[in-house]
């Protein structure tokens, strides 16, 4: 690859494949990907550039699920053969899918009829706000934020239209989700956009969650990831597939399986809030760089307080993307 020459060190081969020295090891560890010598006083690793091609291999055949002990026969097959398993790979993974979404319908069918009616609380709780909105390393903001008495919302866009992500949140505040898709995306084929909103209604948070922006309760200290990132890389990680570490560090973590198109199924979830509850609300430019979030918006302080501090560390992380957070404290 441009830019390696000779022997290499385990960072500089790091960088160049996009993976993290850790998940190296990692692949060294499972017998997936040996360095070319390993140093026998420092104990360092070194790779060759032509093990770059090799690396990206590995990961995405992991960021697929493909697991280990078929990745090791992959990687001793000529490439024809290769590809050839990779598909017969795929295509058992599109049948088992086909099944379990069979035994998942008639799952679902069976919970919702032994489910119980909901519990409509009256009691209205106020909430108190704090708000940061950063355009971070990018070379335009494409994150847009609302915030109102009865209504937080995101929306992350990508693609041509550095406005599509602010006319989402317009749109979903007219008229809901359906008004989104359908007076935003008419004409846009090149852009998309995420959107992540809580709808408050008393002492009730409806959820609406489209992509990788994030959702967290903190109550009595603790944090709760209320949402899934619709991602491909969390996917993944769920599965027991993939390492945080490996989900992390992998050239395609942000990649999105779920966006707001025609047709898209948001996730829909109702939380009952109680009072000294705290919601907090980021995008993926904050909490894919921050690591000790949890830390930060658990502290006793006011809201604005807590958005910024955690702005600061996106900040002293580098801030690559735009980054958004709202905190919300309810009593």
């Amino acid at each position: 690859m441009s830019g390696l020459k000779g022997l290499v060190n385990i960072g500089d081969f790091a960088r160049a494949t996009g993976l993290t020295p850790k998940a190296l090891r990692l692949y060294d560890d499972l017998g997936l990907l040996p360095p070319a010598e390993v140093d026998p006083h420092s104990g360092y690793r070194r790779y060759t550039p032509d093990q770059v091609g090799l690396a990206r291999l590995v990961a995405t055949l992991r960021l697929v699920g493909m697991p280990l002990a078929r990745i090791r026969e992959i990687l001793d097959m000529p490439a024809a053969a290769a590809a050839a398993e990779v598909e017969r790979y795929w295509r058992q993974v599109e049948a088992d899918t086909a099944t379990r979404r069979t035994m998942v319908s008639i799952l679902v069918h069976a919970m919702r009829n032994e489910a119980r009616p909901m519990t409509i609380t009256t009691e209205r709780l106020h909430a108190e706000f704090g708000v940061s909105h950063e355009q971070g390393g990018r070379a335009t903001q494409q994150d847009a934020v609302l915030v109102t008495a009865e209504l937080i919302a995101v929306s992350d866009g990508f693609g041509d239209r550095d406005d599509l992500a602010g006319a989402v949140l317009t749109a979903y505040a007219a008229g809901g989700l359906s008004s989104a898709i359908q007076e935003v995306f008419a004409e846009t084929p090149k852009s998309g956009t995420t959107l992540t909103a809580i709808d408050l209604h008393g002492s009730t948070a409806r959820i609406t969650h489209i992509g990788d922006a994030r959702v967290y309760l903190v109550r009595d200290g603790d944090v709760r990831q209320v949402t899934h990132d619709h991602t491909v890389v969390a996917a993944m990680v769920e599965a027991g597939q993939l390492t945080l570490d490996e989900a992390r560090s992998h050239e395609h973590r942000a990649l999105l399986n779920r966006a707001l198109v025609p047709g898209v199924v948001a996730d829909e979830i109702t939380l009952d809030l109680l009072p000294g509850d705290r919601l907090v609300l980021s995008t993926d430019g904050v909490h894919s760089y921050v690591d000790d979030l949890d830390a930060l918006i658990t502290a006793e302080a006011g809201p604005q307080e807590i958005a910024d501090a955690v702005a600061a560390a996106v900040v002293a992380a580098g801030e690559p993307d735009n980054h958004t957070i709202v905190v919300a404290d309810l009593a």
